[in-house]
């Protein structure tokens, strides 16, 4: 008799996507706000916290080139609390990601040009003020690390499908959140594959202490095939937009519109194995 096997997982802060552009989070002077892992100019990458150039050079997509660090942040982000986050600007800096994540929604999302804002001014759109927006304060890169979650991944007794089921505290409060999934060939030179959602709608909204439960059960989500276009990460993104984009994560991605809070250090779930 078929069992089901289930794992636990603890969610890691961070304010990185793949590696270029090095984060989906900017401060006021344009730089990028990098909480992932780093390229060093030994060549080590290791991951950590520091604020890079936007000047950083970008290599061709799938290779790595160090950052340029302008200066080290604490691991608990001591005597930087108070750093307003802001969105990256449009079009994406220092990305090599050859991707549209919204082809139906944005096609030509690549040539829009927007500045980078304060996270809590994203322009939402059709807000007016007398409908109430429920973020009108800073983000402060103190409160972006307050955020905690854990993820627990149960796999169907026939194999045939997952379920995946997370809880979240510390969060921005009152906000829209989007659960995406990487999948093995998300960041596939060859030929990369559309990142999509965890489950749609693939939404969540905090409570007024930033605190949330997602649940989404996939079908076939870790294809035991050696081809096979598994997950392999699952990203907690903050909506700048506070929109829900349908069967796309955003139509910007990588920091226009989404910015990526919580998630694995490392690919994982290798022990699941699913089947159609």
């Amino acid at each position: 008799m078929s069992t089901r096997l289930s794992r636990t997982y603890a969610l890691d802060l961070t304010t990185q996507g793949p590696p270029y552009p090095p984060s989906e989070i900017m401060n006021e002077d344009g730089d990028f706000v990098v909480l992932g892992m780093l390229n060093h100019a030994s060549g080590e990458r290791s991951w950590g916290a520091a604020i890079v150039s936007a000047a950083s050079e970008l290599p061709p997509f799938g290779e790595q080139v160090p950052y340029t660090i302008v200066r080290e942040l604490a691991p608990d982000g001591a005597g930087d609390e108070d750093m307003v986050l802001y969105t990256l600007p449009l079009p994406l800096p220092c990305t090599n990601y050859p991707m549209v994540f919204a082809p139906e929604q944005r096609p030509e999302a690549g040539r829009e040009v927007r500045p980078s804002y304060p996270l809590h001014r994203a322009p939402i759109p059709d807000l007016r003020p007398e409908d109430g927006p429920k973020v009108t304060e800073p983000i402060t890169y103190g409160q972006w690390l307050r955020a905690r979650g854990e993820l627990e991944v149960t796999q169907s007794a026939d194999r045939r499908s997952a379920d995946f089921r997370m809880r979240c505290e510390g969060l921005i409060p009152n906000s829209l959140y989007t659960v995406m999934s990487l999948r093995a060939h998300d960041l596939d030179p060859a030929g990369p594959t559309r990142p999509g959602p965890l489950g749609v709608p693939n939404v969540f909204v905090t409570d007024a202490k930033g605190a949330a439960d997602y649940g989404a059960t996939l079908p076939n989500p870790f294809p035991a095939d050696p081809g096979g276009n598994r997950i392999v990460n699952v990203i907690v993104l903050w909506m700048s937009y506070q929109t829900s984009y349908g069967g796309a994560i955003g139509w910007y991605g990588l920091g226009g519109d989404i910015h990526a809070q919580l998630k694995l250090k490392s690919l994982a779930f290798h022990e699941f194995a699913t089947q159609p």
